[in-house]
């Protein structure tokens, strides 16, 4: 059986306000490819405009700031939640403060956000654990030892005040 895609006198506007020619790939419009997206995992505003741009080229990123809008107003969409849901995912894969904020920033989560929620946790605590997992019970042999083991941490994102005693 085909389909009549040929828009049609009451075909000219979707249910959310979109116009036919903003439908892509399965009719989604860009307000119902971002719900599939948050459907799955948080995303940040950020993510979702750059997702929604790459998917959708010809729209104006206006009209993504509205779809994002709507959404957070119906608490669909929220950095907030994305920001304890990205930090909780990240510290349990043993990384640090320091990369978890820069991460949160590339993400579009500002500081003043990020950092309470940072707050929240010990990070000495974090990097015992860490240090434990990686390299065991043992204390560093030599100088030498000691800087591979302080290389490690400072990659994972933990700052010489958390390794102090540590190491």
């Amino acid at each position: 059986m085909h389909r009549n895609t040929q828009p049609g006198p009451d075909m000219t506007e979707c249910e959310d306000g979109a116009d036919s020619t903003s439908r892509r790939r399965g009719g989604k419009t860009p307000r119902h490819y971002a719900m599939d997206l948050l459907a799955r995992r948080e995303y940040s505003r950020r993510e979702l405009l750059e997702r929604l741009h790459k998917r959708f080229p010809d729209e104006s990123a206006e009209r993504f700031a509205d779809v994002i809008d709507g959404l957070a107003e119906e608490g669909l969409q929220s950095d907030q939640r994305f920001a304890e849901s990205y930090i909780r995912l990240r510290v349990s894969r043993g990384h640090g403060p320091l990369k978890i904020a820069h991460e949160l920033l590339q993400r579009g989560i500002e500081e003043a956000r990020s950092a309470p929620l940072l707050d929240a946790y010990d990070w000495y605590e974090q990097a015992q654990a860490v240090l434990l997992h990686k390299f065991g019970h043992q204390s560093p042999r030599d100088l030498e030892e000691k800087a591979r083991m302080a290389r490690f941490m400072n990659q994972r994102g933990f700052g010489w005040e958390h390794l102090e005693e540590l190491l």
